[in-house]
């Protein structure tokens, strides 16, 4: 989940260095992270030539697969929290 929360805030803020400071980090291993992602997926997910930094086609494709998840995560975790019970 931690990998997917940098993705996502890279990919919304078009940039590593903002993408950082989103998330309260360094940029060098913010950019680590997401290349290792790149790396295990066998797929670049940023075109890094392009200003301000795009995604690639499957660097989209993942964004919104990447967010659902994340909401569907965020929702479970809501739904798990128990009820109070009214005295």
């Amino acid at each position: 989940m931690k990998h997917l929360r940098y993705f996502v805030a890279v990919a919304t803020e078009r940039s590593f260095t903002r993408g950082a400071e989103r998330l309260n980090m360094a940029q060098p291993p913010l950019s680590r992270r997401i290349h290792e992602m790149e790396e295990e997926l066998g797929t670049k997910l940023f075109d890094r030539e392009a200003r301000p930094l795009a995604l690639t086609a499957t660097g989209q494709l993942f964004y919104e697969q990447a967010i659902q998840v994340i909401q569907r995560a965020e929702l479970s975790t809501a739904e798990q929290k128990p009820a109070t019970v009214a005295e």
